[in-house]
This record gives C-alpha cells, sequence and structure tokens, in this order.
C-alpha cells in the first residue's frame, strides 16, 4: 500500500521523507516520487536538488536552508533526524503537526509527482 504523503505528524512536529541529490546544478524541490522500502512497502518522499556537496554536513545544510525559505518557517525548526550521511533523510519540523501538515502539504501538492523512482 502506497503512501500519498511523505510527511508523518507526531508530537512535537512533522517527520519528512527526503530524497536528496547533491551536487546539483541549482537548489530546487524537484517533486515528490515513490520509494520502495526495505520491507516492499512503497513510501513517498519529498525529492531536493541542493549544488552543495556531500561531505562535512554542507548538503545537510543546504536542505534545512532551501526547506526553511520554502516553506517560510525558521531554519532552527528543521533537524535532519535520520538520514545524515545519506540521500534518504527524515527531517524534523519542529511545532503544531495540525498546523504545519495541512499548509505543507499544500505547498508540496502544487508540485505534483515527478520522476519515477
Amino acid at each position: 500500500m502506497a503512501a500519498s504523503s511523505p510527511f508523518e505528524a507526531v508530537a512535537d512536529g512533522l517527520r519528512v521523507a527526503l530524497r536528496v541529490t547533491p551536487k546539483a546544478s541549482r537548489n530546487a524541490v524537484t517533486g515528490t516520487a515513490e520509494m520502495a522500502g526495505a520491507k516492499g512497502e512503497g513510501r513517498r518522499v519529498l525529492k531536493l536538488a541542493v549544488t552543495a556537496v556531500p561531505e562535512s554536513g554542507k548538503a545537510n545544510e543546504a536542505v534545512i536552508k532551501l526547506l526553511s525559505k520554502a516553506w517560510k518557517l525558521p531554519k532552527t525548526s528543521l533537524t535532519v533526524v535520520a538520514g545524515a550521511t545519506d540521500r534518504n533523510k527524515i527531517l524534523h519540523v519542529a511545532g503544531d503537526p495540525a498546523i504545519l501538515l495541512p499548509r505543507l502539504s499544500a505547498l508540496i501538492d502544487d508540485l505534483g509527482s515527478e520522476g519515477g523512482e
């Protein structure tokens, strides 16, 4: 069964599943994609491209900067909680999930689904 959203509400905010492409030609949110999980389940992820290289946390910093600007949130409210050295990451967005979920979902709904990963 496929997940329809890369967002998961948790008590103190949201968890966002990301697929990041470092060393890209530009910083951008490129869409969403369905990713196969280790147990065969599908998971929707938000796809990002960042120009930063994946060393010394530079790509993670670029991800936080890109999403904080796109979502109009302070950088301090975004934290990479899993996958710090991987292309697949889980980002925690601090705040009220009842407010964040519809707001951020509406922003990515405008992107649609791109790519076929």
